[in-house]
C-alpha cells in the first residue's frame, strides 16, 4: 500500500512539474522570457507562487527547467540519432554537423537561453554543457587532434555561447548560414593543424 502511495505521489509531482512548465512555455511565447516572472507562473498553472518555487529554486532555475526538454532532445540527437550528427559518419563530419545544429538549437531557443546566462558559474558547469563538452573532445581524440584537448574544447564550446551568437545575429547582422560556415571552417583548421602545445 506504501509503494502505491509513492508511485502515486510521483506520478502527481511529475504531472505537476510538467503543468507548470507547459504555463511557462505559454507565457513566454506569448510575452517573451525576460517577462515571465514565477507569480505569473503560477497563475497560469492556478497553484500558489511557492509551489513554483518549491519545485525550480528561482526563475533562472525555471528557464533551465524549459530548456531541459529540448537539450534532452538534441542530446539524443548526436549520440544516438542518424549520422552525420549521430554515430556513424567520419569524426569531422561529425563535429561540422554537431556545431550546425547547435548554433541552429542555440538561435531557436535564444530567448530563454539569454535569461538563463545570468549566472555564469551555473552555466559553466550546468549538465548540458558538459554532455556537449565531452561529445566534442571525444570527436577530437577519434579525428586524431592532439594537445590540450580541455582548452580546445571549451574554445569550442564558446562558438555556441547565447550571448555571442545573439550578438553575431541581432548586432553584427550575420545570416546563420555565415556562422554555420564559419564552425565548419574552425573544424577543418582544428583538425588539419591541430593545437599547438602537448598538455595531457
Amino acid at each position: 500500500m506504501a509503494d502505491g502511495g509513492v508511485a502515486t505521489e510521483r506520478a502527481d509531482a511529475a504531472r505537476n512539474r510538467m503543468r507548470l512548465l507547459e504555463a511557462a512555455a505559454r507565457l513566454v511565447a506569448e510575452h517573451g522570457a525576460e517577462h515571465v516572472t514565477m507569480e505569473a507562473v503560477a497563475c497560469a498553472a492556478s497553484v500558489g507562487k511557492g509551489t513554483v518555487f518549491r519545485r525550480f529554486g528561482d526563475r533562472v532555475g525555471l528557464m533551465y527547467a524549459l530548456l531541459d526538454h529540448s537539450e534532452r532532445a538534441f542530446q539524443q540527437a548526436f549520440l544516438s540519432g542518424p549520422p552525420p550528427l549521430g554515430p556513424g559518419a567520419p569524426p569531422v563530419e561529425r563535429l561540422e554537423a554537431f556545431g550546425v545544429a547547435a548554433i541552429r538549437h542555440t538561435l531557436a531557443y535564444m530567448d530563454v537561453l539569454l535569461e538563463t546566462d545570468q549566472d555564469a558559474n551555473r552555466r559553466y558547469s550546468h549538465p548540458a554543457r558538459l554532455v556537449r563538452g565531452t561529445h566534442i573532445a571525444v570527436l577530437l581524440r577519434e579525428a586524431g587532434v592532439t594537445g590540450d584537448l580541455a582548452l580546445l574544447t571549451e574554445n569550442l564550446l564558446g562558438c555556441f555561447e547565447p550571448p555571442l551568437v545573439n550578438h553575431l545575429r541581432t548586432v553584427r547582422g550575420m545570416p546563420v548560414e555565415r556562422l554555420e560556415a564559419g564552425w565548419r571552417d574552425l573544424v577543418d583548421r582544428t583538425v588539419r593543424r591541430g593545437p599547438s602545445g602537448c598538455c595531457p
